[in-house]
């Protein structure tokens, strides 16, 4: 699988609904970036995040449900 940049800089960060609600472990996911959902940690906003492409986070998604 190969590795591509994604430009994140116009992404609208949220907080999951997944993430605890005190502030700690929290995730953040961009719903605005077409083609991928971006995922990285609120506690380092600057740094790394992940990029999915929407089907395989649907499935990992759905992996969880079970």
């Amino acid at each position: 699988m190969r590795a591509h940049c994604v430009e994140l800089t116009a992404a609208a960060w949220r907080t999951s609904s997944y993430s605890n609600g005190d502030g700690g472990e929290c995730v953040e996911v961009a719903d605005n970036v077409p083609g991928v959902l971006p995922v990285r940690d609120s506690k380092n906003p600057t740094g790394p995040a992940l990029a999915f492409p929407h089907t395989s986070w649907t499935a990992f998604l759905g992996t969880l449900h079970r």
